[in-house]
């Protein structure tokens, strides 16, 4: 586990936690003088997901020791793709996440809009889809694990495109 304060040296802010999310922290560390966009996902606990209505807690667990190096690996990417990125924040939760609280927080600042969203979308799609996060989530009626399997890929060009398909068909 890594304590959620933001790094004193470097622009990569990266942490698996128990604790709350700082979100406010978050927004305001990834701003820096050269970049005029930021860009931040908070992934919240709802109160529903698909045919389960009344959910009212998330509980996530992790295979600690490979998150951080699996976030590491996507912001190597986010950097590659998006050379000019100012700072990036990537932190998940682990433990019981009540209903409207952060499970996950994606930030990133660019010098200009279009990078920070497309990495920020990048960051996000491609830590569901490559880090060892499982979420159970208990409902009126019921408890499970997520809605389907979760298979965790590595994050390459397999995933790039696998992760551009589906952001293709949700952006219709």
């Amino acid at each position: 586990m890594t304590v959620l304060t933001p790094p004193e040296i470097g622009d990569t802010w990266l942490g698996l936690s128990p604790d709350p999310l700082p979100s406010s922290l978050v927004a305001k560390w990834v701003v820096v003088a050269g970049c005029g966009a930021v860009v931040q996902f908070s992934g919240t606990a709802r109160d529903h997901s698909e045919d389960r209505p009344g959910v009212h807690l998330l509980s996530y667990e992790a295979y600690e020791d490979q998150v951080v190096p699996r976030l590491a690996a996507i912001v190597a990417k986010m950097r590659a793709r998006w050379p000019d990125l100012g700072r990036v924040a990537m932190l998940h939760r682990v433990g019981e996440v009540a209903v409207g609280d952060p499970a996950v927080e994606v930030a990133v600042s660019s010098p200009h809009r279009a990078a920070a969203f497309e990495a920020a979308r990048f960051g996000i799609d491609t830590l569901k889809a490559t880090v060892p996060i499982w979420k159970h989530e208990s409902w009126q009626g019921g408890a499970s694990w997520g809605l389907e399997a979760q298979h965790i890929v590595e994050v390459g060009a397999e995933t790039e495109t696998a992760l551009a398909s589906a952001v293709a068909v949700t952006s219709r």
